[in-house]
């Protein structure tokens, strides 16, 4: 069927209104309209969408308070605290209950008191900022001589023959036997542990971030970059690093809950730190674990220690999830 055709006289426009001439810009004609993007913007919208998500980091900022604030807030010694009610004999392997009926019913004693008539409840949260400090910079000098190492190693066909050597040979090595003849080695300080911990530790993660450089490098935006003569150091921070943000995340949210692992399980053996970590509370209250009406002695920090990993993964993992950008569609 033929289109109707339209009576202009209809339209009631004059010719000038009908015929007028329209500008003609070609660099706004160069324009296109598109919403503004922010990376991390959209990152962190597409966290806090989900509500579980709100929920375990509220219970993160709970666990890091407790952890860093209460120590200070109480002013807690770890040389004159634990060895308060030393001499006291009725202050000993008290339950929450009877701690709060002979001390006050406060915070300190929630959890009862411990073998030198400490707060056991003090003495957790105090060994905690130890373990998470020690998690957090070990986490922080693995990832970035890791990510760093890894990235070069990726591109480089020449690194990548040697460090292919270097990793087969030191791999091969049990890392937690490593860690242990070390720490025997020299004194079982804090920054004896973070060298334990990471004088190996990165090569894990640089074979890893080296595996997905290869799988990207050789995309085109990557080879003509090569072409017009870019720096390898300049792609490998520009066009690859970006790339792999969630993957760095996620890595970040494995590694921080494992140094705590590791720092627990070696003062557990008795390979662990002198100071008064998680680990150490844990060893020091072994006899408590199957002595009736002792038992929380053990399982307390044994359940914060389980409770921070936990809580710190699922927080790293979420993360690493909303990191990736094709979530931000």
């Amino acid at each position: 069927m033929a289109d109707k055709l339209i009576d202009l006289a209809d339209l009631n426009l004059s010719e000038e209104e009908l015929f007028a001439p329209v500008d003609h810009d070609d660099l706004a004609s160069e324009k296109i309209t598109a919403p503004r993007y922010s990376y991390w913007h959209s990152v962190f919208r597409v966290f806090f969408k989900k509500k579980i998500n709100i929920i375990i980091l509220s219970l993160l900022a709970v666990v890091l308070v407790f952890t860093y604030i209460y120590p200070a807030v109480i002013h807690y010694d770890a040389e004159v605290d634990p060895f308060i009610n030393l001499m006291d004999s009725t202050a000993k392997h008290l339950s929450p209950a009877t701690a709060m009926d002979k001390f006050g019913h406060n915070i300190h004693w929630i959890l009862g008191a411990g073998a030198s008539g400490q707060s056991t409840f003090d003495a957790i949260w105090y060994g905690s900022s130890i373990s998470v400090t020690l998690a957090l910079v070990c986490a922080l000098i693995n990832m970035t001589v890791g990510v760093a190492i890894g990235a070069v190693w990726g591109f480089s066909k020449k690194i990548d023959m040697f460090m292919t050597e270097v990793y087969n040979i030191i791999g091969n090595v049990p890392y937690v036997l490593l860690i242990s003849v070390i720490v025997l080695i020299m004194s079982a300080s804090f920054w004896s542990m973070v060298f334990a911990l990471t004088i190996t530790g990165w090569i894990g993660i640089a074979y890893f971030i080296r595996t997905q450089v290869i799988i990207i490098r050789d995309r085109e935006y990557n080879l003509a970059s090569r072409c017009l003569g870019t720096p390898l150091r300049r792609i490998a921070t520009k066009n690859i690093l970006p790339f792999m943000t969630s993957v760095i995340v996620t890595m970040a949210a494995t590694e921080i809950p494992s140094y705590i692992s590791y720092e627990v399980f070696l003062s557990y053996i008795g390979m662990g730190l002198k100071d008064m970590s998680l680990g150490k509370i844990i060893e020091s209250a072994q006899s408590a674990m199957q002595t009736p009406g002792w038992e929380i002695e053990f399982w307390a920090p044994v359940a914060i220690a389980s409770i921070i990993t936990v809580v710190l993964y699922v927080v790293g993992q979420n993360l690493g999830d909303a990191s990736d950008p094709r979530t931000h569609m």
